[in-house]
């Protein structure tokens, strides 16, 4: 299984596997509770947004 986006590209937004993990989750929290807030579905799961959020460099954290 691949990861896409690869972890080269995630590396370079966020220099630390461990601080990965926490900007990620903090971002799908954050995708989710928006959603459920404004009551719209999402096509792809949190975690998914938030790692192509965060490999585009575009992380709120």
């Amino acid at each position: 299984m691949m990861l896409d986006p690869p972890m080269n590209s995630l590396l370079k937004q966020v220099p630390s596997r461990y601080q990965l993990v926490n900007v990620v989750a903090h971002e799908a929290r954050q995708i989710a509770s928006q959603a459920e807030d404004e009551g719209y579905p999402l096509d792809e799961k949190p975690v998914t947004l938030a790692l192509q959020k965060v490999a585009a460099g575009q992380e709120d954290t």
